[in-house]
């Protein structure tokens, strides 16, 4: 379990440091009238746990085999995190990125990501991709928010291919939520640092990739990742669905995402988010009971898209009116 300790230690000593006055690292979020912040944070995070993230599966690779998977997704979102930090720093077109976005999601479907079906499925496979990346971006807007989402998906994908078997699978997927949980201390409400655009895209595409690995090799089907990111996939999915069909530029920021809404109404970060990770648990928690229950699949998901439009109600009664 080296590897696991590497992650967690490295990404949290470097989110302490990037946090700290004497940071190398000068890249701030200046909060503006749709930030749900008030003041300059660092957003130099996702650098730290990009950085667990490297040193475990580095560890892993020393003591190891290494799956045909890793090096292509590697790459990837080497890819992404290179010009998500060019964004931190520089602000860079939303077209220019867009373009990087779709090259990484290409380069995972050339490498063997995608989804059965020919042509149209590897089509549809980097649509996924892009938007998974950039929903998670989008999400990326509370404190201790994409860092718990992170740990508890990614937990979940590691516990999923652990029960199958697939220890492999199980251990690279737990690197990366557990650079995910070294960096959440310090994001926590009131958050010190965050991870910005090279964390959130970055970890969104691995969120896709890993999904894509394990539909691949048998570990779960498609529906188990949908299930359990369902907490990120339905929020943002139904929010840009609803501003793109007002006509709004769905890539501009905005505050009218459900848990931005909630937070605006008096919840605030603490009690939003922690109603967020009991979502969070109770999809990853099911996702695994369903897994190895299949006659519970149908009626389990079912019985999501219930909870997820009663809940979109609620908010609607709550928070009514636009942000």
């Amino acid at each position: 379990m080296s590897y696991a300790l590497a992650a967690f230690v490295t990404s949290l000593l470097l989110t302490w440091w990037f946090s700290g006055p004497f940071s190398p690292l000068r890249m701030h979020d200046t909060p503006n009238e749709r930030s749900l912040h008030d003041r300059p944070t660092p957003r130099s995070g996702g650098l730290a746990i990009l950085a667990g993230i490297a040193s475990g599966w580095l560890w892993l690779a020393l003591e190891g085999p290494v799956p045909e998977a890793v090096p292509v997704i590697a790459g990837a979102a080497g890819v992404v995190a290179a010009v998500s930090l060019l964004d931190d720093i520089f602000d860079l077109s939303s077209l220019l990125r867009l373009g990087v976005h779709l090259l990484a999601a290409v380069m995972l479907v050339a490498g063997g990501m995608a989804l059965p079906g020919g042509l149209p499925a590897a089509t549809l496979t980097v649509l996924a991709l892009a938007w998974m990346l950039n929903l998670y971006n989008f999400m990326d807007g509370m404190d201790g928010f994409a860092g718990g989402m992170s740990v508890i998906g990614f937990g979940a994908m590691a516990a999923a291919g652990w029960f199958h078997g697939d220890g492999l699978f199980a251990a690279w997927a737990a690197v990366i939520a557990l650079a995910a949980l070294g960096f959440l201390p310090l994001n926590w409400p009131p958050a010190r640092i965050f991870m910005g655009d090279a964390g959130s895209a970055t970890l969104g595409l691995l969120a896709g990739a890993l999904a894509l690995w394990g539909v691949r090799d048998g570990v779960f089907p498609l529906w188990f990742p949908l299930l359990v990111f369902s907490p990120f996939i339905v929020d943002a999915t139904v929010t840009l669905t609803r501003r793109a069909l007002r006509g709004e530029k769905v890539w501009q920021a905005h505050r009218e995402h459900y848990y931005q809404r909630l937070a605006l109404a008096g919840w605030g970060h603490k009690k939003t988010v922690l109603a967020e990770y009991a979502l969070m648990l109770a999809a990853g928690a099911s996702a695994l009971i369903m897994l190895y229950s299949y006659r519970a699949v149908v009626p389990g998901l079912i019985g999501w898209t219930v909870v997820y439009v009663l809940l979109a109600r609620r908010v609607e009664r709550f928070c009514p009116g636009q942000p």
